[in-house]
């Protein structure tokens, strides 16, 4: 079954945190989050280790609806991330958004079913802009999108996704490789799916 609903903001205070981050702070309507170093999430796929430490404020996320986060990309550090968790339990969930690798900005997902897999493309032009991610969730799949604010989306992963379990989302940062990384978040919207793929 699939819901309808009328676009609206998600108010910060909706949402429940999967691992408390190092700080929270409120800047007018932003919310400023500080990551836990080693922070991060993922299962086992060619590393052979087991993260489940990420910063995710997630709320429900039912089928037939969008979450759009917005934050700004301003990233120096190996594998710094802001992205959309999108959570079922603690062996399938998906993390979508940007990532700070080997020198440069990369936009790409991690889809996790019992092993994670990762996806990512260079993006050294959204490097310290605003940025909006968006997850569209369907009958059986995961519609990701992302971009600079105000400019048109690409598509960045389309993912299985089983339909008929309770998911929650939401803004996610995670630090593995170091101390202080804060993020500025500006926005969290709840919205129809989008009406198609391409």
């Amino acid at each position: 079954m699939t819901a309808s609903i009328r676009p609206r903001r998600i108010d910060w205070a909706d949402g429940c945190w999967t691992h408390e981050p190092a700080a929270v702070a409120h800047r007018g309507d932003d919310l400023v989050v500080t990551a836990v170093e080693g922070s991060d999430a993922w299962l086992r796929t060619a590393y052979g280790f087991e993260h489940a430490s990420e910063h995710a404020l997630v709320t429900a996320l039912p089928v037939g609806t969008a979450m759009e986060v917005e934050f700004t990309a301003d990233f120096s550090e190996q594998f710094d991330q802001a992205r959309v968790f999108v959570r079922i339990d603690g062996e399938r969930w998906i993390k979508s958004g940007v990532e700070f690798c080997d020198g440069e900005l990369g936009a790409g997902a991690v889809v996790t079913d019992r092993r994670s897999d990762w996806s990512v493309g260079a993006v050294p032009a959204w490097s310290g802009r605003r940025l909006v991610i968006r997850v569209s969730r369907g009958e059986d799949a995961i519609t990701v999108r992302g971009g600079v604010a105000g400019e048109p989306m690409r598509l960045l992963r389309l993912a299985p996704f089983d339909g008929s379990a309770e998911a929650a989302a939401g803004p996610f940062v995670a630090a593995p490789s170091r101390a202080g990384l804060t993020v500025v978040f500006h926005s969290w919207r709840l919205t129809e799916a989008d009406a198609s793929i391409h």
